[in-house]
């Protein structure tokens, strides 16, 4: 296979020199990241038999350990603690025989097979499927108060914790059509939505900029940043400042913040390797996890920047696990892949087999 070079990068093999890789451990399946993308894919090919080895990167179990309440995926009625629900996805993947381990893959080597993976740039790996569930991290102000009420007031995703703030007033920072998506959200359940916009114009489209000034609901504070986050366990208001004036004053009615100027895919160890959009998220073949890179598999929010929900992302888990599979089987790794009917019935490892 050649060496490609996308996105105007070339692939920097430079870490992997002395690096000895002769007694490198040899997998099947290899799966960077653990959100529920992850997870569901360590799921899938744990019970295709197949003993995934998973990194659970820098922030195991990704953005929903800093969730609380998650009241909008299927399965819990009464919610559950983003970090539990993360438990709950890893003790299951676990059960079928995932191998899960601490550890960050800071280089790889997509050139030829097996790939080459280099874990906390001094362990070598060598992978015949690389499933890539690196996800992506929301932008914040960079506030340490932001950091501490996380979770607790303080969020980056409308959708998700939106229901939470019924009849209160919320602010939302930002002024691309992000913003306006979530600020028009929003309005479903505060009485009030400000958006509060560094300068005097918003960069989101015109038909979205129409649709957030007609709406009754939200209010605009232009020329204005947030400076602090105000509350001790939860948000009880925010410190901003008039760009113009250099006046800062608090709005003590704001019981919820949300960051709406941007995500970043956490794909910079890619880079080089993997066909990307001009924001670096991760492009896949249509109706599949495939990327560029034959047995190198996408899922998740390290190539969604439209869905963004834990729901979906376990959806492209579980594609990228089948993906692996079929393509495992196509070059002779291994058998022939279960069938549909299969995929739902007990794994031959099972008790119950």
């Amino acid at each position: 296979m050649s060496t490609p070079a996308t996105n105007g990068h070339a692939p920097d093999l430079s870490a992997f020199e002395g690096i000895d890789g002769t007694d490198a451990e040899m997998r099947d399946v290899v799966i960077i990241g653990t959100g529920p993308a992850g997870w569901t894919a360590a799921l899938y090919t744990a019970r295709a038999s197949l003993e995934p080895l998973v990194f659970m990167g820098p922030e195991p179990g990704g953005q929903l350990t800093t969730t609380t309440d998650v009241e909008n995926y299927p399965g819990y009625p009464d919610g559950i603690m983003g970090p539990d629900m993360m438990q709950d996805f890893q003790a299951q993947a676990e059960q079928f025989g995932a191998e899960s381990c601490y550890g960050v893959v800071t280089d790889v080597d997509f050139s030829e097979r097996p790939y080459r993976l280099l874990v906390d740039e001094e362990t070598l790996i060598h992978a015949q499927t690389v499933i890539i569930a690196t996800g992506a991290s929301a932008r914040y102000l960079g506030l340490e108060n932001e950091q501490r009420l996380l979770g607790h007031g303080v969020s980056a995703c409308a959708t998700c914790d939106g229901a939470f703030f019924r009849d209160e007033t919320v602010a939302v920072v930002g002024g691309g059509d992000s913003a306006m998506e979530e600020a028009m959200f929003l309005t479903k359940f505060a009485k009030e939505v400000r958006v509060i916009h560094r300068r005097d114009e918003l960069r989101a489209s015109k038909i979205m900029q129409e649709r957030a000034f007609d709406n009754d609901k939200i209010t605009f504070v232009w020329d204005t940043e947030v400076v602090d986050v105000l509350g001790e366990d939860q948000v009880t208001g925010i410190e901003v400042i008039n760009n113009n004036t250099e006046e800062t004053y608090v709005m003590d009615d704001v019981t919820g913040l949300f960051l709406a100027i941007g995500h970043t895919p956490n794909t910079e160890p890619f880079k080089g390797w993997l066909d990307m959009d001009d924001s670096d998220y991760i492009e896949t073949q249509p109706d599949s996890t495939y990327t560029n890179i034959p047995g190198v598999f996408a899922c998740g929010d390290a190539q969604d920047h439209v869905y963004r929900q834990a729901v979906t992302a376990a959806g492209t888990g579980c594609m990228a696990a089948i993906d692996a599979e079929r393509w495992l089987s196509e070059h002779g790794v291994i058998d022939e892949p279960r069938t549909e009917t299969e995929y739902h019935a007990a794994p031959a490892t099972a008790s119950n087999a």
